[in-house]
């Protein structure tokens, strides 16, 4: 079991979940505990594409001297824990609880075990286990103070009344200290309060707030007001059990990229590089996102009409078959995805460029040709755009996407909403595309918000450097941690 040791470094164990979402922050993380602040790390990797995994924690870890241990747990066999047509919550959920078994039996076999274990908000199920091994446990939130806010909190709320105000009468939901939540906002879990996804969140609210402190990936400039209610003195201090740190901005920076990148990032690079300052607009819904084949030929129609230069990643749409998942499938006779308008490539082939799948998003993000963004508003993509300084249109698809649009246009001002038919679950018109690419990338507007953001970006560098708020915050984690074991270690 684990015991502090005076003569040596801390040691945090981070176990990741599947997606990339999690893993590049979690990863971010452990550079900086490792680099920055004096702990031995160890990353236990959970996930369903190992390949892909590898490669990411590559490109972000490479250009270390030292770089953080790497645990590939053994993928488990979770078929039969689930039902015929499983949703992607279910499977990551079973994954992770099933890979506990292998996870125990590594640390109980280390020579020098981890005296903390950081999960995130899917590897809640690990917390009694570290507390068995005698570890402390941690959870990082890998998204916005916002949106910790209402976990943090929901465990406290009255499904009933929630269900009576905010869902039937469509009341803002009041998260004490914060922002309100508008009701075409919210999550998809608060939408049946009475629902089991909403009682298995309420669960995983009183898990985390009994852990032995919280990370956020956010940074007190950004979110002054969640911040500062989840603050040691703030009103939903009360119900966690532990401290709450915000360390962010944890994210990919230039300094990561791969320098031996293929001739895709060459590709996009080389014409970036021929574009004016601020003149390309890149449109990428992360790794995640999915459009319906209509949605896609109206994006399309969207950006030809626009006539703003583009980066555009496609990935299949969700209608179509397994082998409509790579570009070199499907081809249509003038070179086009059969599912992209006809002739779209070729009429617009001086304007924009169309890369199947992936796209080397940092290096675009940051490149001087890049002034906008047209994303999903998944909470990497927001910090990595905040980073590169870029103007965003906000076009969220799920999850805590839509507070996070929220954020981005009414309260930061740095971005505007796509808008239409899809609030209700249908397609967003091209001509409601070209508009609102045309306020970020023409329109005086899109000048102030880039402004904006670039304000933001000097925030952000600030708060991570050495004695920047972030920067503090983790020290005081180490401190804390550090205490704290040396104290259950002396039997206090």
């Amino acid at each position: 079991m684990a015991t502090a040791n005076n003569d040596k470094k801390p040691h945090a164990a981070i176990l990741t979940s599947p997606g990339m979402g999690h893993l590049i922050p979690e990863v971010e993380l452990g550079k900086s505990l490792l680099t920055q602040h004096a702990f031995d790390v160890t990353i236990f990797l959970i996930t369903t594409d190992l390949a892909t995994a590898r490669s990411q924690i590559h490109q972000q870890t490479s250009h270390l001297k030292t770089a953080p241990n790497v645990v590939e747990l053994p993928q488990p066999d979770v078929s039969s824990k689930l039902g015929p047509d499983p949703s992607l919550l279910d499977r990551i959920v079973v994954t992770m609880t099933e890979s506990l078994p292998s996870l125990r039996s590594f640390i109980l076999s280390m020579k020098h075990p981890p005296s903390l274990l950081v999960v995130d908000l899917f590897g809640t199920e690990a917390i009694p286990m570290a507390r068995d091994l005698g570890m402390q446990p941690f959870v990082f939130l890998t998204t916005s103070a916002w949106f910790s806010a209402l976990t943090i909190h929901l465990s406290a709320m009255d499904p009933n009344q929630v269900e009576n105000t905010h869902i039937k009468n469509r009341e803002p939901l009041p998260i004490p200290g914060c922002e309100p939540i508008q009701f075409e906002d919210t999550l998809e879990a608060l939408l049946d309060p009475l629902g089991p996804i909403y009682e298995g969140y309420s669960k995983v609210s009183k898990v985390i707030n009994g852990s032995d402190g919280i990370l956020i990936n956010t940074w007190q400039d950004l979110e002054p007001s969640a911040t500062k209610a989840l603050g040691d003195s703030g009103i939903l201090r009360r119900f966690t059990n532990g401290p709450v740190y915000p360390v962010g901005p944890l994210v990919r920076t230039l300094a990561d990229r791969d320098t031996g990148s293929v001739h895709v990032d060459n590709k996009v690079m080389r014409w970036l590089d021929r574009q004016p300052t601020e003149s390309v607009i890149y449109v990428s819904f992360g790794s995640g996102g999915t459009m319906s084949e209509a949605q896609i030929r109206e994006l399309a129609w969207g950006l030809e009409l626009s006539m703003q230069r583009f980066v555009w990643v496609v990935r299949p749409p969700i209608e179509g078959d397994a082998s409509g998942s790579y570009f070199d499938v499907g081809i249509g006779g003038d070179g086009s995805p059969e599912y992209l308008p006809k002739g779209f490539v070729e009429r617009t082939k001086e304007l924009g460029l169309v890369i199947p799948m992936w796209a080397p998003q940092v290096e675009i993000l940051g490149h001087a040709a890049t002034g906008g963004f047209v994303t999903h508003c998944g909470w990497n993509s927001v910090l990595e755009a905040i980073f590169g300084g870029v103007a965003m249109v906000a076009w969220p698809l799920y999850s805590e996407q839509k507070m996070n649009a929220a954020m981005l246009s009414k309260e930061l001002g740095v971005a505007v909403r796509a808008r239409g038919e899809a609030e209700g679950g249908g397609v967003v018109g091209r001509d409601e595309i070209a508009r609102v690419v045309r306020r970020v990338m023409v329109e005086e507007e899109g000048g102030a918000m880039r402004a904006k953001v670039k304000e933001l970006k000097a925030s952000a560098e600030k708060a991570v450097c050495e004695f920047g708020s972030s920067y503090e915050s983790l020290r005081q984690f180490r401190t804390y941690s550090r205490a704290a074991s040396e104290a259950k270690a002396r039997g206090a």
